[in-house]
C-alpha cells in the first residue's frame, strides 16, 4: 500500500547536519541520506515545499553556528527555493518561524525525516500533531546514535513503533518507509 500525499503537504528535513552524520557517525547515516535524497527528488518533481530545519549549537557544541559541523550535509544540500528554518531547541516549532511558514503555504500535512530520532524528530512530530498537522514519519529516513541504554537501531525501532498512531484529536502520526510515500 502506498501512502498518497496532497498539495497541502511539505517535506521537513530536521537537523541533517555534518556534525551529526559525520561527527557523531549517525547510525545508517549513508542509507538515511540516500532515502532523504529520494524523498527530496520526489518532492521537487511534485513542486512540494521543502523545509530544512538547522540546529544552531552554542560555542563548543558539535553544531556550533558557522562551523563545518553546523552545515546541512552536502549530500542533501538545499536548493535556492527551499526554506531553511533555524532552531535552538529539540522542538522545531519553539521560537522559530516554522508554524508561520507552514500556515503561509497552507500546509496541513508534514512528511518528517531527519536526525536525532529521540530528540528533534520525536519532539517535532508530536508537537506538529498537537498543533493540528497530520504527520508521516518516514521510518527509514531518520537516525540517531547509541546512548548508554539503547543502540541507535533500538531507539529508531522503538520510536517508529511508539509514534505510529500517536494522535491528538483528529490528527495523527503515521509511520511508513520511504518507498510507501508517494508524491
Amino acid at each position: 500500500m502506498r501512502a498518497a500525499v496532497s498539495s497541502n503537504t511539505a517535506l521537513l528535513v530536521i537537523d541533517v547536519q555534518v556534525g551529526i552524520i559525520e561527527g557523531f557517525h549517525a547510525y545508517r547515516g549513508r542509507e538515511v541520506l540516500e532515502q532523504i535524497n529520494g524523498l527530496l527528488a520526489n518532492a521537487r518533481a511534485s513542486n512540494m515545499p521543502i523545509i530544512y530545519v538547522q540546529h544552531d549549537g552554542e560555542a563548543g557544541h558539535p553544531l556550533e553556528v558557522g562551523t563545518e559541523g553546523w552545515e546541512i550535509h552536502p549530500e542533501i544540500k538545499p536548493h535556492e527555493e527551499d526554506l531553511i528554518v533555524r532552531k535552538r531547541a529539540s522542538d522545531s516549532f519553539f521560537e522559530t518561524t516554522l508554524q508561520h511558514e507552514l500556515e503561509a503555504k497552507g500546509t496541513k500535512h508534514l512528511i518528517v525525516t531527519g536526525c536525532m530520532t529521540e530528540y528533534c524528530v520525536d519532539t517535532t512530530a508530536r508537537r506538529a500533531v498537537s498543533m493540528g498537522y497530520d504527520v508521516t514519519l518516514v521510518s527509514d529516513a531518520h537516525t540517531t546514535i547509541d546512548n548508554n541504554l539503547l543502540t541507535a537501531a533500538q531507539i529508531i525501532a522503538h520510536h517508529n513503533g511508539l509514534l505510529d498512531g500517536f494522535d491528538a484529536g483528529a490528527h495523527a502520526i503515521t509511520v511508513k518507509p520511504a518507498d510507501e510515500v508517494t508524491f
